[in-house]
């Protein structure tokens, strides 16, 4: 079978545009993370989404809608991170580890409870995004239309914020509004994109397509442009690449990530050596 084929098939179509939709939505969040050195807060979420997703199997939601049920307890992480960096004492990093320890622990915990790591707890963990429902397509079409809305009406403020906040709140931004809009975003993004690459991978999906662009040095409107390149080909590329090799699909988008991260380091080396 060719591969073009292959995407006459409903389920590929499915994958393709729920990939596509869930690669520019985090492609564009992560810019605002990576700047402002943010960037593990989707590991963390993650690592919260395999705590939560556990928790609700156990208490008897379907797996099929186990990720649903899970985001309204991720996105109360997300707070909860921003919280305890607002307050001073915990820097921003040490926020998301604790609270992605504490997501992870609690998910090894209920886990366990539930029996073990079972065939649905475990598609989560490494993802498979052939087996992307309607339900998921249109819960990633949402995220995505909700994140161009933010950054298409909040620009101005999500610029200022990004690169010095306490500026940006002596000049009037509601500084406050635009952090937990942004996490929240992000806790459902990471929520969708288990689906892609999975909880253990999907912290890939907001970090390197942003670093890539962001090594191109472009305006920032052309940097956050640049990372959705990046991160719409990484699918597209991926998904092919998987079926011609028979590879885990997940994983092979974020080595394609990785891959034009090294391919765009290489050729800034060689054209300053050229110089």
């Amino acid at each position: 079978m060719m591969i073009a084929e292959i995407f006459n098939f409903g389920f590929v179509q499915r994958a393709l545009i729920t990939g596509a939709l869930i690669a520019v939505a985090c492609s564009i969040l992560g810019v605002f993370l990576v700047l402002r050195r943010l960037s593990l807060i989707g590991d963390g979420l993650a690592h919260v989404t395999f705590g939560s997703v556990a928790a609700v199997i156990l208490i008897g939601f379907s797996p099929f809608y186990a990720a649903l049920a899970a985001l309204p307890l991720v996105m109360l992480s997300s707070l909860a991170i921003l919280q305890l960096t607002r307050s001073r004492r915990i820097h921003g990093d040490a926020a998301i580890g604790i609270v992605s320890s504490v997501g992870i622990a609690l998910g090894v915990i209920m886990a366990s409870l539930s029996g073990g790591y079972n065939a649905d707890l475990l598609s989560y963990l490494f993802g498979n995004i052939l087996t992307a429902t309607q339900t998921e397509l249109v819960l990633s079409l949402i995220i995505f239309f909700m994140v161009i809305l933010f950054v298409a009406f909040l620009y101005p403020d999500l610029f200022a914020v990004t690169f010095d906040e306490e500026m940006a709140k002596s000049m009037g931004v509601k500084t406050n509004r635009v952090n937990i809009i942004l996490l929240l975003l992000t806790a459902a993004a990471v929520v969708s994109a288990m689906k892609i690459a999975g909880i253990m991978l999907v912290s890939a999906l907001l970090i390197l397509p942003p670093v890539t662009a962001l090594q191109l040095s472009l305006s920032f409107k052309k940097t956050i442009i640049a990372s959705v390149f990046f991160s719409l080909l990484s699918v597209i590329s991926g998904m092919i690449f998987s079926f011609a090799f028979n590879l885990p699909t997940g994983g092979t988008i974020v080595i394609f990530n990785a891959v034009f991260l090294l391919t765009v380091l290489l050729a800034k080396r060689i054209l300053r050596t050229q110089r």
